[in-house]
């Protein structure tokens, strides 16, 4: 009787660490999803840069890589404009201002170049549901 005893608490520890073991990996796959979840977005651009007489305006997309949709409501929450060092020019940054979009899934934003070129304009955002902050970038062609 002892013996059967022993070897039925052995069992049930066996059981026990088992499904500590399952639901130690379950969480780990859980929380390594919404490490990665930043990686998982990009922002791109939505329309042609528009040039008026002194500002750009340029539309924004952040997509969700894995389905290719937009997403709407984000909170853009910093942006900077520049453009790298060329040559024997130093780099540069110039004045960025977000402009309401009557597209929710638009970002907009007027940017202020010293000059025509390449420039660059660098994101930092939240979006509702995801833990990290979703960092990204866009170049873009500044006309003369």
């Amino acid at each position: 009787m002892l013996f059967v005893e022993i070897r039925e608490a052995i069992t049930s520890r066996h059981w026990v660490l088992s499904q500590v073991g399952v639901a130690l990996a379950l969480s780990l796959s859980v929380s390594a999803k919404s490490f990665a979840a930043a990686r998982d977005y990009k922002f791109e651009l939505a329309a042609p840069v528009a040039k008026t007489d002194t500002d750009v305006l340029v539309k924004i997309r952040l997509i969700h890589v894995s389905d290719g949709k937009a997403v709407a409501g984000a909170l853009v929450f910093e942006t900077k404009f520049g453009m790298s060092a060329e040559g024997n020019m130093a780099a540069m940054t110039a004045p960025i201002t977000a402009v309401p979009s009557a597209d929710p899934a638009i970002y907009q934003f007027e940017v202020h170049p010293s000059e025509p070129g390449n420039w660059a304009i660098e994101f930092a955002a939240k979006i509702q549901g995801e833990g990290e902050t979703v960092r990204g970038s866009v170049n873009i062609s500044v006309p003369k």
